[in-house]
């Protein structure tokens, strides 16, 4: 366990600059969900928790150069350097690289492990539902994107543009979560949170034409 309380304080260090919708907040959430499907799932706790905290140290690379950078890839390469000095077995230590590889929505490589798998869900889950309509307009507000444009198809717009705004973000990614789901605990709990996700998009676009 001492291994794993050293991994969380350098996690907490990496996020010490953090945009609020990507923050160490994010990655206790996401730790808290892991834990909960992993012990629903079966899966190997240990590898999963570390791969928890560490599945986001890659992110302010991709922040700071605005999409560029994967944080995904950039992740496992400091994770692999990180783990290198601890005495986790060589299987362990690939697991916990490829669950930190794979978690991306949007990334190139597919979860393969069941931690890998519980990863992915418990990251994308913190991405829909109350918590995760509270973070895209969090993300919009850094991005400095606009409360809302009914006006332009949001395939049409560019991310990290003032056009990025919450509902973008619903449209384009946050709607389609539910379906990815990779584990049965995971697409448990995102139905419910997707439900309460759709209702409230569905109301902001009412208020903001005026007829709620």
């Amino acid at each position: 366990m001492h291994q794993i309380e050293d991994i969380k304080a350098f996690t907490v260090r990496c996020f010490f600059n953090a945009r609020g919708s990507h923050d160490w907040d994010h990655t206790q959430r996401v730790h808290n969900l892991c834990m909960h499907i992993g012990r629903v799932e079966g899966a190997d706790l240990e590898a999963l928790e570390i791969a928890a905290y560490l599945h986001d140290v890659g992110r302010s690379y991709e922040d700071e150069s605005k999409g560029v950078v994967c944080h995904a890839e950039k992740g496992a390469e400091i994770a692999r350097n990180l783990l290198a000095e601890y005495p986790i077995s060589d299987e362990r230590k690939a697991n916990i690289i490829h669950c930190i590889r794979s978690h991306r929505f949007r990334g190139n490589h597919q979860p393969e492990s069941l931690e890998a798998n519980v990863l992915f869900d418990a990251d994308k889950l913190d991405a829909i539902g109350a918590v995760g309509i509270a973070r895209a307009f969090l993300f919009a507000g850094e991005v400095g994107a606009k409360l809302h444009n009914p006006y332009v198809q949001p395939e049409e717009t560019e991310p990290y543009s003032k056009e990025d705004t919450g509902y973008r973000e619903y449209k384009l990614k946050l709607s389609r979560i539910k379906d990815r789901m990779l584990t049965v605990e995971g697409r448990r709990i995102a139905k419910e949170r997707h439900a309460f996700m759709e209702m409230f998009f569905h109301r902001l676009t009412e208020e903001y034409e005026g007829d709620k």
